[in-house]
């Protein structure tokens, strides 16, 4: 029997899933494991969300819909970053995907050709390398300031005849980074002078604390070489759902349209109307969430601190990134093992040295870790 493909064969799995396993395993066992260790919100999705989504099945809305997204969504999608964020877009111009991680694979595969070259910026998601490497891209990785978490001009060094597109996120996952507006308009700057396609991951967007986020596609002159990819998984506790999108120029969505027609075909048809019920409702259930978040971070990064631990700037999503002394990736070993709290090392994110903790859980839970954590 001939071998399996070596393109997918040289793709590691996800770290962040990988250890989320092994605590849930270990939980099975009837160990009493915290785990810090997966981006997912703690909270139910609001209800007037589930109650758009129960009426939409009720009504028989479980058929085919339009490839690239029912068209009430795209709608408001394209309302949404008008309103918020400062760049005016076409619902032909926007695409909904099964998440935004299906976004981000998506824009690869209609951009890339092979050989193509990738900027990422460390520390980075776990999924932009493989997504490029399965779209037969080639990834460059380069450091963001290892004390600001900020863009400087030494990432001109990437940049070869070769680079396609530069990822950005922000908020970042894992950091919590806010890239300024500053470090936006150089990766424009650079965009522009060398012809490459940004791909901005905003989906933390509402999730901010103290800072401000600013979209790369506000930029002068970015909307037309910007894939702007969000969703609903953080914002609105709706991981399940797996409803995200992307706001890019039309050449780009319809290339983009090509690729969900020959594997998802489009999203979940019901889930779709609860999204349209998520932007266009009462916005007051994610200023709940975020403030909780914030509270959450306050106290995290306050006890890490007094721990001796320093942290990168928590200033967006719901991590605290931990910088520790020794090998990052048997420290989460030790406090799985030791004291049964499940963290993500900085390996993963392509930064050693470096621990994700994950404060989407109660209070009480966070207490708990930090008190075996400060065990260890």
């Amino acid at each position: 029997m001939r071998g399996l493909s070596e393109k997918i064969a040289g793709i590691v799995p996800s770290a962040t899933i990988e250890i989320s396993n092994a605590a849930k395993r270990m939980a099975q066992e009837g160990i009493d494991v915290i785990s810090l260790s997966i981006g997912e919100p703690d909270f139910d999705t609001p209800g007037h969300i589930r109650d758009a989504c129960i009426d939409a099945l009720r009504r028989g809305e479980t058929h085919y819909a339009p490839s690239s997204g029912i068209p009430e969504l795209k709608e408001a999608i394209a309302a949404k970053v008008a309103r918020e964020n400062g760049f005016a877009a076409a619902p032909e111009e926007v695409i909904v995907t099964c998440g935004a991680k299906d976004a981000i694979y998506e824009a690869m595969e209609a951009v890339l050709n092979p050989a193509d070259e990738v900027i990422v910026l460390d520390p980075s998601w776990v999924s932009y390398e493989p997504c490029v490497r399965i779209a037969g891209g080639e990834v460059r990785h380069h450091p963001l300031d290892g004390e600001t978490f900020q863009i400087d001009d030494s990432v001109l060094e990437a940049v070869t005849t070769r680079t396609r597109m530069i990822v950005v996120n922000s908020p970042s996952n894992p950091s919590g980074g806010v890239l300024s507006r500053e470090s936006l308009r150089l990766v424009a700057d650079i965009c522009r002078d060398h012809d490459i396609i940004a791909l901005s991951d905003e989906i933390y967007e509402k999730l901010v604390y103290g800072a401000e986020h600013v979209s790369l596609a506000s930029i002068d002159g970015m909307a037309d070489r910007t894939i702007t990819v969000n969703g609903f998984s953080k914002a609105y506790a709706m991981t399940g759902w797996r409803i995200g999108y992307a706001v890019a120029p039309q050449r780009i969505v319809r290339q983009m349209e090509k690729v969900q027609q020959h594997t998802v075909s489009h999203p979940t048809t019901f889930a779709m109307y609860g999204a349209v019920a998520a932007l266009s409702g009462d916005q007051g259930c994610v200023e709940q969430m975020r403030s909780e978040f914030e509270r959450r971070r306050d106290y995290i990064v306050g006890a890490l601190r007094d721990l001796g631990y320093a942290t990168a700037p928590a200033d967006g999503a719901f991590y605290a990134y931990v910088r520790v002394d020794g090998d990052d990736i048997e420290i989460a070993r030790r406090w799985l093992r030791e004291v049964h709290v499940a963290v993500t090392p900085g390996t993963a994110f392509h930064t050693p040295g470096w621990l994700r903790i994950s404060y989407a859980t109660s209070m009480e839970h966070l207490r708990e870790a930090m008190d075996r954590i400060g065990r260890v």
